[in-house]
């Protein structure tokens, strides 16, 4: 074989293995195409059928538009497992219904003088050290503030603002928040000169999935007993020992107006 012969045949070789390539690329793409076309039709029919059906077919079509976005087959299956356990405690707590008024009623006795336990109450930006579900407190104004706790392994924001207040005697607020609010009162009443009862009354508009969920089980009282006593525990291991560094705000509130500063 001399030199041209040579070169020919290895031209012809690789242009035919240049062809082979682009023939098996043409031929996967006919497959990934076929294969997208088919995700797509699942993808439809499942969507016309989610409204219809249960938690497995909303699951599958969670799996199936992951899939169709371009994720793993991984993270398609997470999508499905997720999706099929939400839709099934939505069948079970009430669906897509935001939740009833719940009414919460507790109190607890402190063994300290009543305007102690109120001043200590009212150093709001304190709680996130004593309290659990408590992550943090800012005071906006004297009587607007930001919270944000726990509920299960999430996070709740919220705003809420006082719309009375008197020293030593109650505390009454609103709230709003997308997920949830809690309107309430407390107040505090004095048993003898070193015991105070405080009362606190609160109404639960549980909002999200997980709030919905927990109020089947009165999570929301538990909790609050709680929090309740680690109040009383602060109050009686902390304030206690050193009335003299708990300063409260004496101010008073009515109609969601300062009418007297501290």
């Amino acid at each position: 074989m001399n030199f041209r012969t040579g070169f020919a045949a290895g031209a012809g070789g690789a242009l035919a293995a240049v062809a082979a390539g682009r023939a098996g690329r043409r031929a996967a793409d006919r497959v990934v195409a076929r294969f997208e076309a088919r995700l797509e039709r699942a993808v439809r029919r499942l969507t016309a059928e989610a409204e219809q059906g249960g938690p497995l077919v909303r699951a599958a079509l969670a799996g199936a538009r992951a899939l169709y976005d371009g994720k793993s087959p991984g993270r398609a299956l997470l999508s499905f497992g997720w999706t099929a356990l939400k839709e099934t405690l939505k069948r079970i707590f009430g669906g897509g219904r935001r939740g009833g008024l719940v009414a919460i009623v507790e109190q607890i006795d402190v063994g300290a003088p009543c305007r102690l336990v109120y001043d200590q109450w009212t150093r709001f930006e304190d709680f996130p050290s004593f309290m659990k579900k408590v992550v943090g407190v800012e005071q906006v104004s004297d009587e607007k503030l930001h919270w944000k706790a726990r509920i299960f392994w999430s996070s709740r924001s919220w705003r809420s603002t006082i719309v009375e207040q008197v020293p030593d005697r109650h505390i009454v607020w609103r709230s709003e928040a997308a997920k949830g609010r809690v309107d309430g009162t407390v107040s505090f009443h004095e048993l003898t000169p070193d015991l105070t009862r405080v009362l606190l009354v609160l109404e639960y508009r549980p909002g999200g999935l997980f709030e919905r969920t927990g109020n089947l089980w009165r999570a929301q009282g538990r909790r609050v007993r709680l929090e309740l006593k680690h109040f009383r525990r602060h109050v009686m291991t902390r304030s206690l020992t050193a009335p003299g560094g708990v300063e409260g705000w004496r101010g008073e509130i009515h109609e969601g107006e300062v009418v007297r500063a501290s």
